[in-house]
């Protein structure tokens, strides 16, 4: 029988092994007290299984309120499994699953979702990414390297007129990817269609003049019959790529725009913290990122090196390193492309590339790019040079001796 494996940090005031046995019955065909509708054939068939328990240690304060009172907490690491037969290849349901009322049991003071194995069977429900790694090369024409992107900045408060002024200084200066900030959708200053309509134009007058159509990821986040909208009107248009908003639209909204989309869906996972920041409790990157490319990201993001927000690099890397590898080992699926942000420059290039040992992915830099002394295009001129030198293996500030434009950025890159 097909199984689903979802690990575990588990912190516990009671014995680990009972936790353990009312996490499992919790998660399937248990409940608070014995019933005789519950019988041994049937927990045997459809019952979660304690697979794994290890202990790691021991406390005398719980991490999380609201747990059973102890003398002593217990940290382990647990792995569960149920028959696929239980949810069937779904996502929303799986997520209920491993994801769902185990965090609020009493004997629980601390749990944090590590890692998850799928059957085969999900890949095959669900299609993934559509384009991906490679269908993003092939929209941008950026063959090797990393896409060199940014960000509409301010996030909020600027006018159509304003965000078509700053995309054409930036397709000018070279850019590879644009996208909006998850701030900004179809506000009443700047409204989505009319946002569109303008920013394409400079877009496809641009590719018409130069043979490069930079590559916009227009922020649709909305209810599905409106992202479906906005997707066919970027599509009409002339766009290659539309933006939602992950934890805003839901397993369910990304699948039902991924069954619709013509277009890259570059996934935005704003939000995030409030799933991860506790170590003790939420979901570590690496399994909740597979829903999400099961359901149909094409790009990701994963934060950035020496970022603005509190997480370690160590995490970021991991999280990179997570979005390459396949959601179930040994079979196909389309890659999603990573997506670096967050506090970006050219100083992060060499050590990002080393990390993940490829440039397959998207690194935006926002201030990295317009705080350039000499403008946006040396900006962006800055940072792809800065690549060159971390993908050639040439020091940054020999590199720079060569190239005046990422000279004076290493002026104000600090």
């Amino acid at each position: 029988m097909e199984r689903i494996y979802a690990s575990y940090w588990l912190e516990t005031g009671d014995d680990p092994a009972r936790a353990a046995e009312v996490i499992a019955g919790e998660q399937s065909s248990g409940t608070f007290v014995a019933l005789a509708t519950e019988t041994p054939a049937l927990k045997e068939r459809s019952g979660a299984r304690v697979e794994k328990l290890e202990i790691l240690g021991h406390s005398t304060t719980p991490s999380l309120p609201g747990g059973m009172p102890a003398a002593r907490y217990t940290q382990c690491r647990l792995e569960l499994s149920w028959p696929l037969e239980n949810t069937g290849a779904s996502l929303p349901n799986l997520m209920s699953t491993v994801a769902g009322n185990l965090f609020e049991l009493r004997q629980v003071s601390g749990l944090r979702l590590t890692g998850l194995r799928l059957p085969r069977a999900f890949v095959e429900a669900y299609p993934g990414p559509a384009f991906g790694i490679a269908g993003t090369r092939k929209l941008t024409g950026v063959t090797h390297g990393p896409l060199i992107g940014t960000i509409i900045k301010p996030s909020i408060g600027l006018s159509v007129e304003e965000t078509v002024e700053q995309v054409r200084e930036l397709v000018a200066g070279g850019i590879d990817f644009i996208k909006d900030d998850e701030l900004q959708a179809d506000g009443g200053r700047c409204p989505f269609d009319e946002r569109v309509r303008a920013v394409m134009r400079v877009v496809n007058e641009h590719a018409e003049r130069t043979g490069k159509k930079v590559m916009v990821a227009f922020n649709l986040t909305g209810d599905l019959d409106q992202m479906r909208r906005r997707h066919d009107l970027v599509l009409a248009e002339g766009g290659t790529c539309v933006m939602a908003v992950l934890n805003s639209i839901g397993l369910v909204g990304l699948q039902e725009l991924r069954r619709h989309a013509q277009l890259p869906i570059h996934a935005h996972r704003a939000g995030w913290g409030y799933l991860t920041r506790s170590p003790q409790l939420g979901w570590d990157y690496a399994p909740w990122q597979q829903l999400w490319r099961l359901a149909g990201a094409d790009h990701m993001h994963v934060n950035g090196l020496r970022n603005k927000f509190s997480e370690p690099d160590d995490s970021v890397i991991t999280a990179a390193r997570s979005v390459l590898q396949p959601v179930v080992p040994g079979v196909e699926m389309v890659s999603t492309m990573p997506v670096f942000s967050s506090g970006q420059t050219g100083l992060q290039a060499a050590d990002t590339y080393a990390a993940i040992g490829c440039a397959d992915l998207i690194h935006t830099a926002g201030g990295g790019i317009f705080g350039h002394p000499q403008g946006v295009a040396a900006g962006v001129q800055a940072l792809r040079e800065a690549w060159v030198a971390a993908i050639e293996g040439v020091p940054l500030q020999q590199h720079a001796g060569k190239h005046p434009a990422l000279q004076a950025a290493l002026e104000f890159w600090k």
